[in-house]
């Protein structure tokens, strides 16, 4: 088995979208730093409405990128997929965002769960703006000791960098926690910024972007987790 791994990344790449060109130089240069040869490949949201189950079986992970959506329904298959087929997986910004409204469409049977930005008027808004806009905004991440993120960080407290404006509707936050896609990571205000799913390999959303902080010189450990997660289960297969 080659030490070689394939990436998907669930989104619509905009060459001028700054968190685009972030998230691909990120998950290289975390590559190189754990010796992987890596593929990235964009899996356009419109591609994944149908057959999404054949056209990104080959996949060893998947990454829900930043960013609008072309294709929303597109977007959630494949995070469905990848959450139901415990493939290893990150969203992050509005990846954070489709992969809670996947999660409560899918898992916890609120079919309309919408997002605000899409839907004002939805009976179920899963997504709304947050009090204050994080766009271009670092903050403090307070991360419970009770997760695996934790051992990542191995820290209880991290700085991470923001671009967005909606977050969780803290109506729902409690129904999510407890149906077992835990809240591990809040701000000083105890707002969700960090979801996992314990009984999967690796299934984690952010609000915030790791690929905007992480450099060459120093990976982000998050990424690197993850790519060290999808590089064990290839070399498993």
């Amino acid at each position: 088995m080659s030490n070689f791994i394939k990436i998907g990344i669930i989104g619509d790449f905009e060459s001028e979208r700054p968190s685009h060109k972030a998230t691909n130089e990120a998950l290289n240069h975390c590559a190189d730093y754990l010796g992987i040869n890596l593929e990235l490949q964009w899996l356009p949201t419109e591609s994944l409405e149908k057959d999404t189950e054949k056209s990104i079986s080959n996949i060893d992970g998947f990454w829900c990128a930043p960013g609008v959506y072309k294709s929303t329904k597109g977007a959630l298959n494949a995070i469905q997929f990848a959450r139901e087929k415990d493939y290893p997986f990150i969203g992050t910004c509005a990846g954070f965002q489709h992969t809670v409204i996947e999660y409560a469409r899918n898992k916890l049977g609120l079919n309309d769960a919408q997002h605000a930005e899409y839907d004002p008027d939805a009976s179920n808004l899963i997504i709304t703006a947050l009090s204050c806009s994080l766009v271009g905004e670092t903050r403090n991440i307070f991360i419970s000791k009770n997760s695996r993120i934790y051992k990542f960080y191995n820290q209880t407290e991290v700085m991470e960098r923001f671009s967005c404006n909606f977050g969780i509707n803290p109506n729902y936050r409690k129904l999510i926690d407890e149906s077992g896609f835990k809240v591990v990571g809040t701000d000083e205000k105890g707002e969700a910024r960090i979801l996992e799913l314990p009984q999967n390999k690796f299934y984690i959303a952010t609000l915030f972007q790791p690929q905007l902080s992480s450099l060459p010189a120093n990976p982000h450990r998050l990424i690197v987790a993850y790519l060290t997660c999808a590089k064990e289960i290839h070399l498993s297969c």
